[in-house]
């Protein structure tokens, strides 16, 4: 029984019928469960449309609560360990355990603490992370995910070189425009401000230097700020290459025979 279970709600390569079945199920039950969101947020909705929004989201919550604990209980599968208690506590843990939790959580919760409306709002927002159950089923998101852990230290490095960049941006904005605008220029922080809408190429224009050697600087930054969104792109592109490479290593073109990377 649980064997059979596992091989339901597995993402296994191939996929057996029943399998397919639950697949295409979650996922439309997932992107439904979404459209629901965006459409209690609109107004004039008639009493019956809302009583089928409360019907769906409870239907929707059993559904998700019977995955979740199949999730747990064929854990000793996805997730082998000595124990069926350690392989349990692992995928409860795990990145995708902590995303069905979170799905599920914000129906239960209210159910055991008292809280104020203004934290079932929030709760109401964590539902959205249902929608990221859907990695879990996407091998194109599998693949964006291995590109990232394979490219991380380079992306760090990119990042800490953005911030770097940004800071010193900040202060010499700073120490030039305070003194011409200092309603704009008020704090290092207001210029952290300006140095990431300049540097991210959005310029948003709240914030702008008026004097000639900060235009200068402020082009000079822009100019910088190309580079350095060009720089991550390049590197996740190089990663996306080489990802297909690996996958693609041992096929060959039906046709000409050759190997199609």
């Amino acid at each position: 029984m649980k064997k059979k279970l596992y091989k339901i709600v597995s993402n296994e390569t191939n996929r057996s019928k029943s399998n397919l079945i639950f697949y295409f199920f979650i996922m439309t039950l997932i992107l439904l469960n979404l459209a629901a969101m965006i459409f209690e947020t609109t107004s004039n909705r008639s009493i019956i449309f809302n009583q089928f929004l409360e019907i769906f989201e409870l239907t929707s919550i059993v559904i998700f609560t019977i995955e979740y604990l199949i999730r747990i209980y064929v854990s000793e599968y996805t997730h082998p360990t000595s124990s069926k208690i350690k392989s349990a506590v692992i995928f409860i843990f795990s990145g995708f355990g902590i995303i069905d939790l979170l799905s599920i959580l914000p129906f239960y919760l209210p159910l055991f603490i008292t809280m104020d409306l203004r934290f079932l709002r929030i709760l109401r927002f964590i539902r959205f992370f249902r929608i990221l159950k859907i990695g879990r089923y996407d091998k194109s998101i599998h693949l964006i995910g291995n590109v990232i852990r394979d490219k991380k230290s380079e992306l760090i490095m990119t990042g800490f070189i953005s911030l770097i960049i940004i800071l010193i941006s900040s202060f010499i904005m700073y120490y030039v425009e305070h003194p011409h605008q200092p309603d704009k220029f008020s704090s290092i922080l207001d210029s952290f401000w300006w140095a990431i809408a300049t540097l991210t190429t959005v310029g948003y224009g709240d914030i702008y230097p008026v004097t000639g050697i900060g235009r200068f600087i402020s082009g000079v930054i822009a100019i910088i700020g190309i580079g350095l969104i060009a720089l991550p792109t390049g590197i996740i592109s190089s990663g996306f290459i080489d990802e297909i490479r690996i996958k693609n290593k041992d096929k060959k073109c039906p046709h000409c025979g050759k190997d199609l990377i």
